[in-house]
């Protein structure tokens, strides 16, 4: 199986006919991470041996189904990283996606090909899945949007699940007025009419910026944030520290990752790419008792931000450390990013909570988001205000 050239974004492999229907996204074009079936087509999860030993998909995703049913149209499956257990877009199997907003840089995975495809123009709107950062952390490094929605909202059925009580469904798009496009299609109305004006930050994540120039960067798109909102002020940390949070989260998601894929890859050799490799074998160490530790320390950890945000308010705080890692880093290097980064994304994954990252910054020449985290299943009312934000931001330039 080889991919298009030049961004690797689509894999190249026979699409199948699929009727689209007429709707708010007539004349959008679509690619799906290839974790998620489309009928006549392999779900292969970025993994050869898998593709091989799956049949074609008798039926397409709800989700990806809502999609073509309102007007998109299909264009191509796009790569993931294998099993979509990474952060970084290099899948040892593929050619890598080039990122199109910072080439010599990489573009965040694992719904990589996506996240490639819209920012390089090839589609309009790419469906993705978050489980620890993979929608948040591609749209960060690629100049995109990028919403991690609420835990549950939109169905998974049809998915490859990775952890599925931290995985949720997610999308690109080519700007914020289609991604909103997108979110009314996919998520409904809100439950309520959250009003989202009590800016709120926690000192200590700012901690994990890289560096000075990440710092001042960061500075500028708060600064944007607040001039929107008012001035945010400042929130006490959660019981558990920001390690025991990171912690809290791998074990959880390992756990249920060897639930969901172990038996499997224990089978033979599967031919794992580095990191991956390793992940699934850490994986297949944590027991349940542990797993049930870190569950009560879950639930603690959502009950305390749920008591801090309320129905109206709003966490800031940056999405990633910083700019994407050099595509060319070495292995090391760019899983020291990958542990610094989750410490900032895992918040939303633990607490179920949608986290929006809006493009409003660049650090070293490319691109670098900053992030907006809001009560559960206020999904559509995030993405209205990073709407207002960045029309706001693009208006005074």
């Amino acid at each position: 199986m080889h991919t298009i050239p030049p961004l690797n974004a689509l894999l190249d492999v026979p699409l199948p006919a699929l009727a689209s229907g007429r709707g708010p996204l007539t004349g959008e074009t679509l690619a799906v991470k290839d974790i998620f079936d489309v009928a006549g087509m392999v779900t292969g999860g970025g993994n050869p041996q898998k593709a091989a030993e799956s049949p074609p998909a008798m039926h397409t995703a709800p989700a990806i189904q809502m999609l073509l049913d309102n007007g998109a149209k299909l264009a191509g499956k796009s790569q993931t990283d294998e099993f979509a257990f990474s952060l970084l877009g290099q899948n040892a199997h593929f050619p890598h996606p080039v990122n199109p907003a910072a080439p010599d840089r990489v573009t965040g995975g694992s719904s990589s090909g996506s996240v490639s495809a819209v920012a390089g123009g090839l589609v309009t709107i790419a469906a993705g899945s978050d489980t620890g950062g993979s929608i948040r952390a591609p749209a960060s490094f690629c100049g995109l949007p990028g919403l991690r929605t609420t835990h549950g909202r939109i169905t998974l059925e049809g998915a490859l699940p990775l952890a599925p009580s931290l995985d949720v469904f997610g999308w690109f798009a080519k700007d914020i007025a289609l991604y909103e496009k997108v979110g009314a299609v996919l998520l409904g109305a809100d439950a309520q009419d959250f009003k989202l004006t009590r800016p709120l930050f926690i000192p200590l994540l700012e901690h994990f910026l890289i560096g000075e120039a990440e710092d001042a960067a960061y500075r500028k798109m708060y600064a944007t944030v607040c001039a929107h909102l008012g001035q945010a002020r400042s929130a006490r940390q959660p019981t558990a520290s920001m390690d025991d949070l990171y912690l809290c989260f791998r074990q959880i998601q390992g756990f249920e990752v060897w639930q969901a894929h172990g038996a499997w890859i224990a089978a033979k050799d599967r031919g794992l790419g580095p990191g991956v490799r390793e992940r699934f074998e850490y994986s297949s160490k944590i027991d349940r008792t542990t797993y049930d530790t870190q569950t009560r320390r879950r639930d603690l950890f959502r009950s305390e931000l749920g008591d801090l945000l309320r129905d109206d308010g709003v966490l800031i705080l940056p999405t990633v450390p910083g700019a994407a890692p050099l595509a060319a880093a070495a292995f090391d290097d760019l899983q020291t990013y990958r542990e610094r980064m989750l410490h900032l994304l895992c918040l939303s994954p633990l607490s179920g909570f949608p986290q929006i990252t809006l493009p409003l910054g660049k650090v070293h020449g490319a691109p670098f988001g900053i992030s907006l985290l809001g009560p559960k299943n206020s999904d559509r009312a995030l993405i209205r205000l990073g709407r207002a934000i960045l029309d706001k931001s693009a208006r005074a330039i």
